[in-house]
């Protein structure tokens, strides 16, 4: 499995602490994101979380910034990918299980780091349900 994860100055100890997990359960990691603390801007570090999905280089996606919202946001604009700004692990498996979610956006500054890696791990595990879903999802790119 390959992730790709970007974020802001906001999440930097919540990425240097998930690519960890990432990387002890032999998951390779590309890091686009910041490194440290001055402020950036998210959309940077979005895109290529999101063009990653988009042209099939990885299986997955994680963003983390303030609220998650600006990142969310800005991965959202490429056809093929559904990002989830989940808040907690029950929205987490839902957007896999319902939404088929392939990134996973993180509000930092709204959720504490334990609850960050269980809901990463969530994510990981989670597989989508199909079914009823799938002509839902089918729906959601624009044509």
């Amino acid at each position: 499995m390959k992730i790709a994860i970007g974020n802001d100055h906001a999440g930097t100890d919540y990425k240097l602490a998930i690519m960890g997990l990432l990387k002890s359960k032999g998951i390779e990691v590309v890091n686009y994101g910041t490194d440290g603390t001055d402020s950036v801007d998210y959309p940077d570090f979005a895109h290529p979380v999101a063009k990653d999905i988009e042209n099939g280089n990885v299986d997955m996606g994680i963003v983390i910034c303030g609220t998650g919202n600006g990142a969310n946001m800005t991965t959202n604009k490429y056809q093929k990918v559904r990002s989830a700004l989940c808040w907690n692990k029950e929205i987490t498996v839902l957007a896999r299980e319902h939404n088929n979610a392939n990134i996973l956006s993180l509000p930092a500054r709204f959720i504490a780091l334990p609850q960050a890696l269980d809901m990463v791990e969530t994510f990981l595990k989670t597989q989508f349900e199909g079914g009823r879903h799938e002509r839902r999802v089918e729906k959601v790119a624009c044509r």
